[in-house]
């Protein structure tokens, strides 16, 4: 028997309300995308993708913009939910509001054309970058993709997929020991962020590791000094000691 809904009706799974008042409908990209299709908006998402918060003036000094020009874009992308601010003593910094916002910006970057080099420091920062480089809390590049990689083959990570939740599947392997894999259980264990996911690289075209186990593998690869954070842009500088310990990787 097929049952007749009058316009009052619940759908099976709706939430009964005779206005709709309390739903919501699709997604309103235009928001969003006002905010980041503004250059210097842009750009300070751009330089907030590896996860540490500025003061202010180094972001409009990234940006190209007076104080008082960067301040307006700033107001703009706290009040649009992109940005979260804290103020320390005299000074206010800023961040991406969390790892959603991240993924978002990434994304774009990889239906975003591509700039065209014309100087040696330009073409020296799109090498560093497309090596090894953060990607909010996680590590992204070439070196990502080779450690996704190694851990895939000792069997310490199921293969990923881009946007999905990973496994981790063991952490007794020589690699995974090293990079001490068994702590990541106690890594944000009550965050709802998974302990494994795909997050893909818009310069390499495949999936790095993210979630909880590419934080982690970031703070260890910083705090043990295979990698170390560059001035002025969001690449990572690959130590002596990283790159005797990545090739031991094979």
């Amino acid at each position: 028997m097929i049952r007749r809904y009058a316009a009052h009706d619940s759908l099976p799974g709706e939430v009964s309300s005779p206005y709709r008042g309390g739903m919501h409908g699709d997604a309103d990209l235009a928001e969003p995308a006002r905010l980041m299709g503004e250059p210097a908006r842009a750009a300070m998402l751009v330089a907030l993708l590896d996860g540490r918060a500025l003061p202010a003036s180094e972001l409009a000094a990234i940006a190209r913009v007076k104080p008082p020009t960067a301040s307006a874009h700033l107001a703009q992308l706290v009040a649009g939910g992109l940005v979260a601010d804290r103020r320390l003593g005299r000074h206010r910094y800023f961040a991406l509001a969390g790892p959603e916002v991240a993924n978002a910006v990434e994304a774009l970057q990889l239906i975003a054309p591509r700039r065209a080099v014309s100087s040696y420091s330009q073409s020296a920062t799109a090498r560093r970058l497309a090596e090894a480089r953060s990607c909010y809390d996680h590590l992204a590049g070439r070196l990502a993709l080779d450690l996704a990689d190694a851990l895939v083959a000792e069997g310490a990570i199921a293969p990923l997929d881009a946007g999905e939740p990973g496994r981790l599947l063991a952490t007794d392997g020589p690699l995974a020991a090293r990079l001490r894999l068994g702590d990541v259980g106690d890594v944000g264990v009550h965050s709802r962020r998974p302990e494994v996911r795909g997050c893909l690289d818009w310069t390499e075209r495949r999936p790095h590791i993210a979630g909880r186990l590419g934080s982690h593998l970031l703070d260890v690869m910083l705090a043990d000094g295979w990698v170390a954070r560059v001035p002025g842009d969001r690449s990572l500088r690959v130590t002596t000691t990283g790159r005797e310990a990545f090739a031991a990787l094979g």
